[in-house]
């Protein structure tokens, strides 16, 4: 059994008082919850506070994105030590806007995927295809290059600690949503890449997310789904009551 993982990106959203009190929210309403993992990934600048909000509640913080090298020259990035001495478990990388807005490429996500490993934080690393792709029925192909390209040189150990969230870039923000059939449609593809990969056994107990105008409203429709394994929730982890929603599916 695979159990859910729902994790809230909140984007460049929130200030200081906003995330802290969001995170005491989530901690007061989600008391007790221990059938899935729930994590909530804010601004770089809020995670010491986030995680001190979220002390003893078994919420998982992480950050949305890291730089692949330790230290150096890089002006305005953080390092895996830098989010780890922040107190926060978990990152998440190559998502659609650092791949479309910012230019990151398939190479790049791997340097990451690899660092975050070398530094002890757990990745979810982010897949997707845009509009185009999918009408020009180039889903599997784009999904598949870059799952490749993510974990090329990963080992068998490091991938098993590693959560994928598959995230169509045309329903992202947009209001649209994947069909379940549709998301679970591209869990499959990615699950029998990650047997042909490494093995029936990773591939089995891999968890494999889904990311895209999420909301409470199709949560349970697509948590239904038998490959779909819980949630990456954008603008619905914004507030309590929506991402609890999504969380009581």
């Amino acid at each position: 059994m695979r159990k859910p993982f729902i994790a809230g990106n909140w984007k460049m959203n929130l200030d200081l008082s906003e995330a802290v009190k969001l995170a005491s929210g989530l901690k007061e309403e989600l008391a007790g919850v221990t059938d899935l993992d729930i994590g909530v990934f804010p601004s770089a600048i809020l995670l010491p506070d986030v995680v001190d909000a979220l002390t003893g509640s078994g919420i998982v913080v992480g950050a949305q994105n890291m730089h692949n090298e330790e230290k150096g020259a890089f002006t305005g990035e953080i390092s895996g030590p830098m989010i780890k001495s922040a107190g926060a478990t978990h990152v998440i990388l190559g998502h659609s806007e650092r791949r479309h807005v910012f230019g990151e490429s398939d190479e790049l996500v791997n340097l990451k995927l690899k660092a975050a490993h070398k530094f002890g934080l757990s990745p979810i690393v982010c897949v997707g295809e845009k509009l185009e792709e999918r009408e020009a029925d180039r889903t599997a192909a784009i999904v598949e290059r870059q799952v490749k390209a993510a974990f090329d040189g990963i080992s068998r150990e490091p991938a098993e600690a590693t959560v994928i969230a598959y995230e169509p870039v045309w329903a992202i923000g947009t209001g649209r949503t994947a069909t379940p059939e549709q998301a679970n449609e591209v869990h499959v593809i990615i699950r029998r890449l990650l047997a042909r990969l490494y093995d029936d056994e990773l591939a089995n107990g891999f968890r494999i997310q889904y990311g895209g105008s999420v909301k409470p409203e199709n949560a349970t429709a697509l948590m239904a789904q038998p490959d779909v394994d819980g949630f990456l929730v954008g603008g619905a982890s914004l507030k309590v009551d929506s991402f609890v929603g999504i969380i009581r599916y």
